[in-house]
């Protein structure tokens, strides 16, 4: 067999590769007299047919059977020959496959890239530094009683975060349009939950009072009824309820799943949770900083397929997520260009750490990541079972664990500053609600 290998620019390869004609027509008589052995043709018993009327049968249907596996099996060949490593599968383009002439074909593909990866002695990275305080678990407790809040029938005109109870009807030109009525709905005031119309409308009516509200809809309303009309609204408030928060007693604790009632074991359990998801936060933050160290200390090209691949499945992602249906509701494809390079050369770099440093999967790691995974449902001993038993599932899992320890691998090279900051700064609690009082 003979291979002929052209850098065809970058990372692309262009390997011609011819295989003798003896070679063909070797497989080819092999593979004939092994059907001959088991056919059967008419007015022969099987596996009695002349070998010259099973190559007349199955002559032509063999030669593209062979070699299209010629073609794959030499290819591999050639690659180890060569010392390449494919990054996808070749682009065949066939030279010569007459009958009695040598197979003469050229693969076209990308190899991975060489790697040299630079040293970290340089890199800085943040590391936060909190803990969860007395301060803390009280503003979380406050939050769980805020979202258990009690509602109390008031009389009085709506205010925010009161519940108000309406009926409405909306009318074009006078007359009701459908899709724009509603009997008993409630809604809480500020909430953004309805119309702003609707929801300032409300603001300051007691119950038993009507008001009226104008709303333009968009043209490119799903609801065609009421596409691109200007719908005035009758509504009528019908109650309004005072929110109030419950005590901290024993039924609030049992209804978050303390069974005895008690508010310190509340508390504990509170704390240790808060505890984990800081842990969690710390550990990605210091797991995002190392990742955009990698990437911006080694700088390699990347084969153009992986970064397609890559590319493809970013879309599919966001095309799930967003409840899009065709690729015309997608954001431009470049868009999605850098994050999959980052990703294609971050998975590139992370494969040559593990290679060149000898790291192996922790197995303790792993049992403990999948125990973590089974834990988050009822029938958790099922579930580990179905991970185990999956091998698809366990290298999911394997490539999890790898890259922290990759992570971890990384962190023992770097230098470390520690950032003391609260809870709330690391995890961004209360952000939110305090942005809307």
């Amino acid at each position: 067999m003979q291979v002929s290998l052209t850098a065809t620019g970058g990372l692309e390869r262009r390997l011609e590769v011819a295989v003798p004609a003896e070679r063909v027509a070797r497989e080819i008589e092999q593979r004939l007299k092994q059907i001959s052995r088991t056919a059967r043709l008419k007015g022969f018993r099987p596996g009695k047919a002349p070998l010259s009327v099973v190559r007349q049968q199955f002559g032509g249907q063999v030669r593209t059977e062979v070699i299209g596996e010629l073609m794959r099996t030499t290819f591999a060949e050639a690659v180890t020959k060569e010392n390449l490593k494919p990054a996808t599968g070749p682009r065949i383009e066939p030279i010569a496959m007459d009958p009695g002439s040598d197979l003469r074909y050229a693969a076209i593909f990308e190899v991975l890239p060489e790697i040299k990866l630079r040293p970290l002695d340089g890199v800085t990275i943040e590391r936060p530094v909190a803990s969860v305080t007395e301060e803390d678990v009280d503003a979380m407790v406050e939050s769980m009683r805020r979202q258990r809040p009690e509602f109390v029938e008031v009389q009085r005109p709506a205010q925010a975060n009161d519940r108000v109870t309406i009926d409405y009807e909306g009318r074009v030109d006078g007359q009701p349009v459908e899709g724009a009525s509603g009997t008993d709905v409630s809604f809480i005031v500020g909430g953004g939950r309805v119309m702003p119309e609707l929801d300032q409308a409300v603001q300051g009516a007691a119950a038993g009072e009507t008001r009226t509200a104008e709303v333009q809809y968009p043209a490119e309303h799903p609801t065609p009824s009421l596409a691109g009309k200007r719908v005035q609204f009758n509504l009528t408030v019908k109650k309004v309820e005072e929110q109030r928060l419950p005590e901290v007693n024993e039924e609030f604790c049992r209804a978050f799943g303390v069974e005895s009632g008690s508010v310190e074991e509340l508390r504990a359990e509170v704390r240790q949770s808060m505890e984990r998801e800081l842990a969690e936060l710390v550990r990605n933050r210091l797991r995002s900083q190392v990742m955009d160290a990698l990437y911006r200390e080694n700088t390699i090209e990347v084969p153009r397929a992986l970064v397609e691949e890559q590319i493809r499945e970013l879309q599919i992602d966001f095309a799930r997520r967003t409840g899009a249906r065709d690729l015309s509701q997608l954001p431009p494809r470049e868009t999605f260009e850098e994050p999959a390079r980052r990703r294609v050369a971050l998975g590139l770099i992370i494969s040559e750490i593990v290679r060149s440093e000898g790291i192996k999967v922790d197995r303790a790691k792993l049992d403990a990541r999948i125990d973590e995974i089974a834990s988050a449902y009822p029938n958790s001993d099922e579930v580990r079972r179905a991970y185990l038993q999956s091998p698809e599932a366990i290298r999911g899992i394997e490539s999890a664990v790898l890259e922290d320890q990759v992570v971890d691998w990384v962190l023992e090279r770097v230098k470390i500053n520690d950032k003391p900051m609260s809870f709330k700064e690391v995890t961004g609690f209360g952000q939110n609600s305090e942005s809307q009082t």
